[in-house]
């Protein structure tokens, strides 16, 4: 399997814990380091276009997208957030390839390093991780349907 891991230069200090958690969850599942390319976008806001254009540019089986977007006074927050979630999601579906959700949407920076490497994980591994088995699926279900399908009576 070969993945592509885009990831938000915002708040680096978290998404860079996220992007080792990542990349550790692929290593160990046996990917080779390789079959892993890691680019970085400026902003969460960017994360669907940096994945698209892994999805365009490139041969990768799945996308990582990981990004940390906390919460301010204004509702900007609310802007990127869902600007993201439906950047990926259009993605994942009119290119027909898995694409990992690890954007985390906080309200504080304790809440995003607790969800990177801290007290409740590291999102970046279960991002990696929800993309191995989604590519997996495809896998499997792309095998199935090049079998006949036989009607059982």
């Amino acid at each position: 399997m070969r993945f592509g891991i885009v990831v938000s230069e915002w708040n680096g200090e978290v998404t860079e814990k996220l992007l080792d958690g990542a990349i550790r969850v692929l290593t160990r599942a046996g990917c080779d380091i390789g079959s892993i390319m890691v680019k970085r976008v400026p902003g969460a806001f960017e994360l669907p276009l940096g994945a698209q254009f892994f999805a365009e540019y490139t041969d990768v089986d799945a996308v990582i997208a990981l990004g940390c977007v906390i919460q301010g006074e204004t509702p900007h927050f609310d802007y990127v957030c869902q600007g993201a979630t439906q950047g990926i999601t259009q993605l994942a579906i009119n290119w027909n390839m898995p694409v990992a959700f690890g954007l985390l949407t906080v309200d504080n920076l304790q809440q995003a390093l607790d969800r990177a490497d801290g007290q409740l994980g590291n999102k970046g591994e279960e991002a990696a991780a929800t993309a191995i088995r989604m590519v997996a699926l495809q896998i499997e279900m792309e095998e199935s349907s090049e079998r006949p399908v036989v009607a059982v009576n």
